[in-house]
């Protein structure tokens, strides 16, 4: 047996701690948390949360003793697939979020108990759905007092959801910048005028941020008068009302509407999708990958495969619209995220390790970078063999499509711009691909000068 590794992100909270052995994830649940864990079960509320899918299932490793001192007892949480984090999700992802941690606030209330933190971190999405992670955020109600976790929750969810809301559908990105959630100041400044005039803004963003300004010296102020169990539930009742309410801007999308304006023949687009779809046979993947996903039209052919799907894209009304449809159709192994591919997650936090990066989480087995291509060359200047090489330390195999220069969509980027890209051919694309890949396959997209390859890693990065 390994010895056992503490997650390098989990040492906040007294009450336990994450830690691998074995390729395991396992939670240490300390003495400080022994009574809440107990409580926890004893009450009913582990098993009622569990059974509706809202708090992520444990089983207990009887007799081990813990990765450091001061264990009481270690479980095994059932793995998530992937780690994302809420400046990646869209509008409707950080809101299904806050929905599930008010639905579980309320639910623990009923069994004698409640969230003593409601950070946004603590839910992930699993089989589709938003799940609470966190099984040592539960604590004793203690009746009359304020919930502790209402400036988190606000600050972590409701703040973000309405500069969404009102500013632009990109603005959750703060949280990758305030990982403690978007501070109220911050928050009143960008937003509009307009804002105030809904109330529960105005009660949970605008008032709440003007009590911790005119307190700033005396914090203790700013807490919340004692509540009876009735108000408390009538806060909650609040909370969702105003989380409810809030719509995404529907400003136009460049991208969201892709394929309504896509130069492919229904011809050509028919043939894109078989050689996709015969490539990823071909190899098979448990996990992929899909960079520059758009509203996910090529990720559900790996889906439909029965792979673990991660779609990124760069446009938030993209990604909006791929998890809207992925919850009408309630796909379970793809999640669509928003992802800056030239500008990636870092890590971050507390010694840049508190979250991980992009590429120091779970890697996939299988790439696909379709249309993809001509935006990170000539948009943003990157050579061939860089792509090839961040695409190489990704995953050792890859579906990729090359666009060249005669393709409609190239001459739109190089219309307002200098043609400064003399090398931007597929003779050259191949050339720097093949210092990292074999070319397995090339085929010519039917009606198009587009060429789809499959490739396979000879060595990393």
């Amino acid at each position: 047996m390994s010895s056992p590794v503490i997650h390098h992100g989990s040492f906040r909270d007294i009450s336990g701690f994450l830690f691998y052995e074995d390729d395991r994830l396992l939670r240490q649940v300390n003495q400080e948390g022994k009574d809440d864990f107990v409580r926890l079960h004893k009450s009913g509320l582990y098993d009622a949360l569990t059974a509706k899918g809202w708090l992520i299932p444990h089983k207990e490793i009887e007799g081990h003793p813990g990765a450091a001192p001061n264990a009481h007892q270690v479980i095994q949480p059932e793995k998530v697939d992937f780690i994302s984090y809420p400046y990646e999700w869209c509008f409707s992802q950080l809101k299904d979020a806050a929905l599930l941690t008010l639905r579980i606030q309320k639910a623990a209330l009923r069994h004698g108990m409640w969230l003593k933190d409601a950070s946004a971190y603590n839910v992930q999405f699993h089989r589709g759905k938003p799940v609470f992670i966190d099984t040592l955020s539960f604590a004793r109600y203690e009746k009359g007092k304020p919930w502790p976790a209402y400036r988190q929750f606000v600050e972590h969810f409701l703040a973000p959801l309405a500069l969404m809301s009102y500013a632009h559908p990109d603005m959750n990105r703060l949280l990758c910048l305030y990982l403690d959630g978007v501070p109220l100041d911050r928050v009143v400044a960008l937003l509009p005028a307009r804002a105030r005039w809904k109330p529960s803004l105005w009660m949970h963003i605008f008032l709440h941020a003007r009590a911790q300004k005119k307190h700033e010296d005396n914090p203790s102020k700013t807490r919340q008068s004692r509540l009876s169990e009735k108000r408390l539930l009538n806060l909650l009742e609040s909370l969702g009302q105003a989380v409810q309410g809030l719509k995404l801007n529907t400003r136009k999308s460049q991208w969201a509407a892709y394929y309504s304006f896509t130069n492919y023949s229904e011809t050509a687009f028919e043939q894109k999708k078989t050689l996709v779809a015969d490539f990823l046979k071909r190899l098979h993947p448990g996990k992929v990958w899909d960079l520059g996903a758009n509203t996910g039209e090529f990720t559900r052919l790996a889906g439909e495969m029965d792979a673990n799907c991660i779609a990124f894209d760069v446009d938030p009304l993209a990604v909006e619209a791929f998890y809207q449809e992925n919850k009408r159709q309630k796909t379970g192994n793809i999640l669509p995220l928003i992802m800056d591919l030239t500008n990636p997650s870092p890590a971050t936090g507390w010694a840049n390790r508190e979250r991980d990066s992009l590429m120091g989480r779970d890697l996939p087995d299988a790439l696909m970078a379709l249309a993809l291509i001509h935006h990170l060359a000539i948009s943003n200047n990157l050579p061939f063999g860089k792509i090839a090489a961040f695409f190489a330390a990704l995953a050792p195999s890859l579906v990729i499509e090359f666009v060249p220069k005669t393709d409609s969509q190239v001459q739109k980027l190089l219309a307002h711009r200098a043609d400064i890209y003399p090398h931007y051919d597929a003779l050259h694309f191949e050339q720097a691909f093949s210092a990292y890949f074999d070319i397995a396959d090339k085929q010519s997209i039917a009606g198009t000068q587009r060429i789809l390859y499959l490739m396979k890693r000879t060595k990393p990065e």
